[in-house]
């Protein structure tokens, strides 16, 4: 009895999960179909398909040049994301299997930048993109991303974790350490890798604060501000609209979570390892 009740709970509680998080998903799909905007006003909200049109997409491209906000955030993402796993990985992979001179220092530098807000050094960082003359640009936004204190620190942690005896017989083999780390570190570091891809790319595609300081020009906006334009000066925007521009906004970043979803299974059953 008390092991029916248990799962009988386990149930109810993942199922009120499930719909608190697809709820909101499924408002905001429901609200990109919408006739109208009363629809989407009414209280308790109503899920109900009703009158749909594909109306308010063309809205979307009309007021505010979506695609070009689109491939901005494209590149940007995953540019920086592309970068973190270069810069972190390699990073991670000294701190983690080699000895040098002030390791515990420079590690305690890394995770100490953790500790520090964007907002603190968005000034000085401002500052220092003005110098270079690469405000108002791409380089502006994919810069300050490229290292991540946090992937450093989440990929030192997992290649820690790995048995040394691999690294011992790739020595043994003549390899050194960027061969030790090519061949046979990163192949068994896919779910972590996925992982920090997963954040990375979600971080920097839904970043607002560093698009509205560093760029002015409306054509380089990243995605987040084209939403902003999309809701109005004074949110008079239509809500149809603007969940047409959410719901077309979700799509890469499914499709990013759905294809690292796959690679971290595979690797895992690859590695032959718990990890």
């Amino acid at each position: 009895m008390s092991r029916l009740l248990s799962r009988t709970a386990t149930f109810v509680i993942l199922a009120v999960a499930a719909i608190a998080i697809t709820a909101p998903f499924l408002w905001i799909f429901r609200g990109a179909f919408a006739a109208s905007d009363a629809e989407l006003y009414k209280l308790p909200p109503s899920f109900d398909p009703g009158n749909l049109t594909g109306a308010n997409f063309g809205k979307v491209t009309e007021q505010v040049p979506y695609f070009r906000f689109f491939a901005n955030s494209i590149i940007v993402s995953t540019t920086v994301t592309i970068a973190q796993l270069v810069t972190c990985s390699t990073a991670a992979y000294a701190f983690a299997r080699l000895r040098f001179r002030g390791k515990g220092v420079l590690f305690a530098v890394v995770i100490g930048s953790l500790m520090i807000p964007i907002q603190v050094t968005i000034v000085p960082l401002f500052l220092v993109m003005s110098k270079l003359s690469l405000t108002n640009t791409l380089w502006s936004l994919i810069l300050p991303g490229i290292f991540s204190g946090f992937g450093i620190f989440l990929l030192r942690q997992h290649f820690l974790a790995l048995p040394y005896e691999l690294e011992e017989a790739a020595k043994l083999d003549g390899a050194g350490h960027f061969r030790t780390f090519a061949r046979v570190i990163l192949p068994l570091s896919g779910p972590s890798l996925a992982t920090l891809g997963i954040l990375c790319f979600t971080y920097w595609w839904n970043d607002l604060l560093l698009p509205l300081v560093m760029i002015s020009d409306t054509e380089r906006q990243t995605l987040p501000v084209g939403l902003v334009l999309l809701a109005g000066r004074f949110s008079t925007g239509s809500l149809g609209t603007i969940a047409a521009g959410i719901a077309l906004a979700i799509v890469p970043v499914l499709i990013v979570f759905l294809a690292a979803q796959r690679y971290i299974v595979q690797s895992i059953a690859s590695s032959g390892l718990k990890l």
